[in-house]
């Protein structure tokens, strides 16, 4: 059993601090931004593509933007619509946190459309790139729960297990580790090879990234603390799941039709 005994806070400067969740952040757009470029030099060196890499970096901005927008209004409709309501100035504090990984899902394949109508771009190049390197930020974005013990898992006595002084004195899963090895490394590690296949059709891994994620996050859930403002649905099962089960009905979805428009 481990005691949780990490400050989320790197730097204090007392004028300003910086902190774990932020650098995750950084951290995770600039490795995105690196590793996404290396993909586009290699699609436009096996093909010829209408994406280019100044694309690519106007892309990151509208990536971002709708990452933020997305996440919060996602966590607000999601997961704690009642309280919002009553407290509509509430939606914009994101610094007091409250973020989701669906909403931020849903906001970035928005923003990804338009900006694919306005450059002429293949929308599925574009969300390939991205559900390839998305992993990388899940992975950061998980170890900084972690270290700021949210997303704590449910109970346990495993010899592995977590105490977080900051939420409770109980023994835990460490459950954001789960997802950041899942989530995070594997999901990578597959997307990786996918991408770098030339016989894998354009929308495959964008098909694989929603599929293996919902799978993924619902084999976590099951050891993960429901949220408090909402508990589970019919006793047992969490938001979370059910919203990953959606990804992967619309991943089998894409992939069917990829697979029939190529087999034509």
């Amino acid at each position: 059993m481990y005691i949780h005994n990490l400050n989320p806070i790197l730097i204090n400067l007392e004028l300003f601090e910086i902190r774990w969740y932020s650098l995750a952040y950084i951290v995770g757009i600039l490795a995105g931004w690196y590793f996404g470029k290396r993909v586009l030099y290699f699609k436009n060196k096996q093909e010829s593509v209408s994406f280019k890499p100044d694309d690519f970096d106007d892309l990151i901005s509208h990536i971002i933007i709708s990452i933020i927008i997305g996440g919060r209004l996602g966590y607000v409709l999601f997961y704690n619509l009642e309280y919002f309501l009553n407290n509509f100035i509430d939606v914009f504090k994101i610094w007091e946190g409250g973020m989701s990984f669906h909403g931020g899902l849903i906001g970035v394949i928005i923003g990804t459309y338009f900006f694919a109508k306005k450059k002429n771009i293949k929308i599925f190049l574009i969300l390939d790139i991205i559900s390839y390197v998305a992993p990388i930020g899940l992975f950061f974005g998980r170890i900084a729960n972690f270290i700021n013990s949210e997303l704590v898992g449910i109970p346990s006595n495993i010899y592995w297990s977590v105490v977080f002084p900051l939420y409770d004195s109980l023994p835990r899963h460490p459950s954001q580790i789960y997802e950041a090895l899942l989530e995070g490394l594997i999901l990578f590690v597959v997307l990786h090879i996918l991408i770098y296949n030339e016989k894998v059709l354009t929308g495959i891994c964008s098909s694989i990234f929603l599929i293996l994620y919902g799978i993924f996050r619902i084999f976590a859930e099951q050891f993960r603390e429901p949220d408090i403002q909402i508990g589970y649905l019919f006793k047992s099962i969490s938001i979370g799941s059910v919203l990953s089960f959606v990804m992967i009905v619309i991943g089998i979805f894409i992939l069917t039709v990829v697979s029939r428009h190529e087999s034509n």
